[in-house]
């Protein structure tokens, strides 16, 4: 599922909940339930309403929880946790923007490190305060990181 640009993740996935319901969908349910719940919670902390990119980076937090849960599950030899989880960020991962192909994410790193003027590793942090803002949930601080190094020959 893709998220429609005139709504927000939280009004889709409000709707999305809705739906589940209608359906008796519980895994679906009960996944966006917990990711709303913990929209609300980073929002009552903020003391207002996210932004789109707070709203992703909330979203994100949910996924990378799954994967540390597959992680501890694989530890403990629990396929019925790891398929649950993996379920569930499949569920969450629709909520995200379309991910940038490698070829994408060089070419705006190409173009924060000449923004920046940077020649060497060292500058490397001017990079990413340049091109973190820019990828907008479409790549992790890790692939870009990866991809910056490469360029500046780290």
């Amino acid at each position: 599922m893709s998220i429609m640009n005139s709504m927000d993740i939280k009004t889709q996935i409000e709707n999305d909940i809705k739906d589940a319901m209608r359906a008796k969908d519980e895994p679906r349910k009960r996944t966006l339930r917990m990711a709303l719940s913990a929209i609300k919670l980073v929002e009552v902390d903020k003391g207002g309403p996210l932004d789109e990119q707070g709203l992703i980076g909330v979203i994100q937090k949910e996924i990378k929880s799954r994967q540390e849960s597959i992680a501890d599950a694989e530890r403990a030899g629990r396929s019925d946790l790891i398929a649950e989880s993996q379920a569930e960020m499949v569920i969450l991962e629709g909520y995200l923007p379309q991910a940038l192909s490698p070829d994408e994410l060089e070419r705006m790193a190409r173009e924060a490190i000449a923004e920046a003027g940077a020649t060497s590793p060292q500058q490397m942090g001017q990079v990413m305060k340049l091109l973190v803002p820019r990828l907008q949930g479409r790549a992790s601080g890790n692939e870009a990181s990866q991809v910056v190094k490469k360029l500046l020959g780290a």
